[in-house]
């Protein structure tokens, strides 16, 4: 019987989600047939792991420390197969600038931005609105701020001592239309869903993990050449980036009437939501695999040096 550590929890800004992720994994895994023990990631993981010494580590952990690099160098340190993606994929994807300038090389189409200091980006309009302003390293929407075609300063909240996302922000051309979404399994491309608010705005944090915050309609109803070209890019940058096990691309497609038509790429995660609200697990699902089989083939892909 394999043992498997399934870490949940840490002590970024995305512990509740982890949180959320862990608990279900670490039940279905044990459904599954697997010996589960459930690890609530603090700085003592090195050492709790050592004595642990699972066959497998399953990362459920979301944000800073979870999905940039940290945890994964740990790993590999002490030799524990885990899953998702590697040290370099998992730093790479997490920073959206650097992961832009890899997905634009392959041919993945981003939308114009820049990074720089968050007061810089408070003190005037760093692009004509309507943009976004995003933390260049943070996950679940935490921070973002859309800044409309009627607002004629930049967000003011970008000043605030609160603010405790990091002081380098991305300010992106905001992309009107579509909120869609693809995960890829392995070397495939699994279905595309489009994420619908169910108070008509933007899928911010209370849309993605707030009870019936947010409407999944999978398959997304969009042309089919749109379709296969979004599976498509996201194989590209799930490639391009290096990632392994399971990643989930977002996109925005501007198919309104007399709108652009533009398909843009805005990023990769490779630590997807598990909360029984998420779309990569409804996505697997679609695909055929249930929870604990999607799961089971997660856990049995781990490995080191990925």
């Amino acid at each position: 019987m394999k043992h498997v550590a399934v870490l949940m929890g840490g002590f970024s800004s995305e512990r509740p989600v982890s949180l959320a992720s862990g608990e279900p994994c670490a039940a279905a895994l044990e459904e599954e047939g697997y010996r589960v023990t459930r690890v609530d990631v603090g700085r003592d993981v090195s050492s709790v792991l050592a004595e642990l010494k699972p066959d497998v580590a399953f990362n459920a952990l979301h944000g800073p420390y979870g999905e940039d690099g940290t945890i994964q160098g740990i790993l590999e340190y002490l030799e524990i197969p885990y899953t998702h993606s590697g040290v370099m994929a998992s730093a790479l994807a997490m920073d959206k600038e650097r992961a832009k300038v890899v997905a634009r090389r392959v041919g993945v189409p981003v939308a114009e931005a820049h990074v720089m200091h968050r007061l810089e980006a408070a003190e005037k309009h760093a692009m004509k609105p309507p943009y976004v302003v995003k933390p260049v390293a943070e996950g679940s929407s935490f921070g973002v701020l859309i800044v409309g075609e009627d607002r004629s300063t930049p967000p003011q909240e970008l000043y605030s001592d609160e603010w405790q996302y990091g002081d380098t922000v991305m300010v992106e051309r905001y992309i009107p239309g579509r909120e869609l979404t693809c995960a890829v399994m392995g070397d495939v491309a699994l279905g595309v869903t489009e994420i619908v608010a169910s108070d008509g705005g933007w899928y911010d944090y209370d849309a993605k993990y707030g009870e019936g915050g947010s409407k999944h309609v999978i398959p997304a109803e969009i042309l089919p050449n749109i379709y296969q070209k979004i599976q498509t890019l996201s194989l590209k940058a799930h490639q391009a980036i290096g990632c392994r096990g399971v990643s989930r691309s977002d996109f925005r497609l501007d198919d309104r009437v007399n709108g652009t038509g533009e398909l843009i790429w805005l990023e990769v995660n490779t630590q997807p939501g598990m909360t029984p609200t998420s779309l990569l697990p409804e996505i697997a699902q679609h695909a055929g695999h249930t929870f604990g089989e999607f799961l089971s083939w997660i856990v049995e892909d781990a490995s080191c040096r990925r």
